[in-house]
């Protein structure tokens, strides 16, 4: 039976790792993780913490129903409250790199803490991780530099703004390294833009549209074996829309194949494509092409 165990604070990290109290109560950066005797192999751990995380070394960390095995150049994101789980293989102390952990309310009142869930990177699953270079290594370790440089001095008034606005450069430099990596694997992408479309054929093609409705982002992503942001941003690297776009732009053709080819009712139509209320349907009909659906047929 798995054991769950929770992180509410940077202190609370540091106790559980038995080193020094931390100097920052909000952000920590550690370096070197110490060996702890703990059962790694039968828990599953969550916290109230953002981590960022260079990782390499042995052994694999779960997510979701993905794992991932570190390698050198690897980047991990994950927000508060996300499930980790670990292999009984891992070898902690055999990290390089870096991680750092800061608690939401070290951005809360700043503009990283009203644009964070814009790094949709958070969201991604471990194997969707970032890989990066040496020379992006490099940049993104000098922010960490300047980081634990106002960590380790005295904290005065300016020290949370100069924290707060090298770990928004990390994450901005981060956004653009993932753009890299999805331009720099656009043959893969284009692949799965093919069996994107492809599973939204099929799934307005059978009865999974009147049976279990529209497909979600999430859904698609789970077909896909991706996370659903990861999906969308793939597609909007390559597309320009979003999956939800996507989704949207196929069910008003439809929408428009049977408006036009049948003399069936809009509620018809609209319970027919998935929608649980035809008004729903209508609006996004409207918006779409700027007609209700009955206008549309008569215009037409």
């Amino acid at each position: 039976m798995s054991i769950f165990y929770h992180i509410k604070s940077i202190s609370e990290v540091h106790d559980f790792l038995s080193i020094k109290p931390p100097d920052h109560p909000l952000i920590t950066i550690i370096r070197e993780w110490p060996m702890v005797e703990f059962d790694f192999a039968n828990t599953k751990m969550t916290s109230d913490l953002y981590i960022v995380g260079l990782k390499g070394g042995s052994g694999t960390i779960g997510y979701g129903r993905n794992s991932y095995d570190f390698d050198k150049g690897t980047m991990v994101f994950t927000a508060p409250k996300q499930a980790l789980t670990f292999d009984s293989n891992t070898d902690y102390s055999s990290y390089k790199g870096w991680t750092i952990l800061f608690h939401a309310d070290l951005i809360r009142k700043s503009v990283l803490g009203s644009e964070i869930d814009k790094f949709s990177f958070f969201d991604y699953s471990v194997n969707e991780a970032l890989h990066i270079s040496e020379k992006e290594n490099n940049i993104l370790t000098d922010f960490v530099q300047h980081i634990e440089i106002e960590i380790n001095q005295n904290i005065d008034k300016h020290s949370q703004e100069l924290i707060i606005t090298n770990l928004q450069s990390i994450l901005k430099y981060c956004q653009r390294f993932y753009d890299r990596q999805f331009f720099t694997r656009t043959n893969l992408n284009k692949d799965y833009v093919v069996l994107f479309e492809k599973y939204l054929e099929n799934y307005f093609d059978s009865k999974k549209l009147t049976e279990k409705g529209i497909p979600t982002v999430a859904h698609c992503g789970e077909a896909l074996n991706m996370s659903a942001r990861y999906l969308s941003d793939l597609l909007k690297v390559e597309t320009g829309r979003s999956a939800k776009d996507h989704i949207h732009d196929l069910i008003i053709e439809k929408a428009k194949t049977l408006l036009l080819g049948s003399s069936t009712s809009v509620s018809e139509v609209a319970y027919g494509l998935g929608f649980d209320y035809p008004q729903h349907f209508t609006k996004l009909f409207k918006l779409k092409t700027g007609l209700n659906p009955t206008d549309f047929r008569t215009l037409n």
